[in-house]
């Protein structure tokens, strides 16, 4: 995969076209190892935005959380950008109660904000990089630290991606990488996943429920947005990252 291949793959395939259907990804027939939940001595997982953290491990955070295992959500930036012409500010105060609302939900506590700018996050892999060692450094020896997958077409979510290796390196640490719009551009045997990373969470039916319910907390990018601009993650989106489970790359 040459650097910025799947950038372009999912500038190429807007999310209003729908993307790949939920039905081919259900059909695939692929089966993915577990990953051992029991085995994780805790959880730092790092969003782009508000929402990715919980379309993306929701389920995951709330089964570790209910077995007492601690668990932390560090949104790097509040997404304030999603609407080009809308107030930022007023959508970064929307947003941080949203997560505020599907953190309580998920059973884990406040999260951590870097309060970085939303659409820029490249610039600011550094800063992401050094701020997760600092927390890393806090955290048990084997620490488990997930970010958005570093080839998921979206450059917010591949700098956090690549922050999260970097930082986890050196840390005794296991880096973890979940896909969010990969399943929007990619397709089944799509030669540019690296599928044979790929493993499947072991969630409770508890914690998916929790999901489903902490997912509904982001209205703002769920709902159609100001003058009935499209939402930014549609109700096939939306259906689509609920019903496939929660996968990682290693």
């Amino acid at each position: 995969m040459t650097a910025g291949a799947n950038l372009d793959r999912f500038a190429a395939r807007p999310v209003a076209d729908g993307g790949t259907p939920v039905g081919e990804w259900t059909e695939w027939g692929r089966r993915f190892d577990e990953l051992d939940l029991a085995a994780c001595p805790a959880l730092v997982v790092v969003a782009p935005h508000p929402d990715d953290e919980t379309l993306g491990l929701g389920a995951t955070m709330a089964t570790l959380a209910a077995r007492g295992i601690g668990v932390d959500v560090v949104s790097a930036s509040d997404g304030g950008a999603a609407y080009p012409g809308l107030n930022g500010r007023d959508l970064e105060i929307t947003r941080r109660a949203e997560l505020d609302c599907a953190t309580a939900l998920l059973g884990i506590a406040e999260p951590t904000r870097l309060g970085l700018p939303d659409g820029r996050l490249t610039e600011h892999e550094a800063e992401i990089t050094a701020e997760l060692r600092r927390l890393l450094a806090q955290r048990p020896a084997g620490t488990w630290c997930a970010g958005t997958w570093r080839g998921d077409g979206h450059p917010d979510h591949e700098a956090v991606g690549r922050a999260v290796v970097a930082a986890a390196h050196g840390n005794a640490a296991l880096a973890l990488q979940y896909p969010v719009w990969m399943w929007h551009w990619a397709a089944p045997d799509d030669p540019a996943v690296p599928w044979e990373h790929a493993r499947r969470m072991a969630v409770t039916a508890e914690a998916l429920e929790r999901k489903a319910s902490a997912a509904n907390c982001f209205r703002s990018q769920t709902r159609p947005g100001p003058g009935g601009a499209a939402a930014i993650v549609p109700p096939f989106a939306l259906e689509r990252l609920m019903t496939l489970g929660e996968l990682v790359f290693l």
